[in-house]
């Protein structure tokens, strides 16, 4: 597995963001793919030691493509220079919620958790409703001091706790948020180092894994919206 060929074609890709560029190098577009979705099979496995709900995915359904919605943006590059996978119980939805991984040269990737999503309304009243009546246990979650060695919960947020839940409840801070994410930092050596990466992600993974079953039961009910 050679993740610092993954590093070294979407730093050229970076640079060179067009899409006759991009047809020109398919070829190494291919190896660099081959290569992520080989990293993401030794994750899988190495996930699967404390979390066996994710065993069964296959690699080429969990990943996300390069290709960029640009209609409503002012950067009109084709192209994402970044290659991420979303590993749950469910594949690469984004509920159940599971293990994400985006690599991404300059020293941008990162390891990540939780519920990103913040458009299902449903999803962020469910964990809402779960952080009230289970206030004690988030706490101690996220006060754990091998999660405090890693993790700041982040996460899209309102200005003000929302109609209906208390002003002044234990967690309202949290109250106030629409999603509930955890990002780890790699720099671009540390991804690079195939030999020791998976094991160092999932790792900081299993760390991260009781923040993710407590939204998961949160979320037990959620049902995505139908396209």
């Amino acid at each position: 597995m050679n993740t610092q060929f993954i590093i070294d074609y979407l730093s050229a890709l970076d640079r060179n963001n067009n899409r006759e560029w991009y047809h020109a190098n398919k070829a190494d577009f291919k190896k660099a793919n081959a290569e992520f979705e080989e990293l993401i099979q030794t994750l899988i496995l190495e996930i699967g030691k404390f979390d066996g709900s994710i065993l069964h995915n296959n690699p080429k359904d969990l990943t996300f493509k390069l290709v960029r919605d640009t209609r409503f943006s002012h950067d009109k590059s084709p192209y994402n220079p970044a290659f991420r996978a979303h590993i749950s119980s469910r594949g690469k939805l984004p509920v159940p919620v599971g293990y994400y991984l985006m690599i991404k040269p300059g020293n941008q990737s990162f390891l990540g958790g939780g519920l990103f999503a913040d458009m299902f309304k449903d999803a962020t009243s469910m964990v809402r409703d779960y952080i009230v009546r289970n206030g004690e246990e988030w706490e101690m979650l996220i006060h754990d001091p091998e999660f405090e060695k890693y993790f700041t919960v982040k996460g899209t947020a309102l200005k003000n706790v929302p109609a209906g839940y208390e002003k002044e409840h234990p967690q309202a801070e949290y109250l106030k948020f629409k999603s509930w994410y955890l990002e780890y930092p790699l720099g671009d050596e540390a991804v690079a180092d195939a030999e020791m990466f998976p094991a160092r992600a999932a790792e900081i993974f299993r760390v991260m894994k009781p923040f993710n079953d407590y939204l998961n039961r949160a979320l037990a009910d959620f049902k995505m919206p139908e396209r």
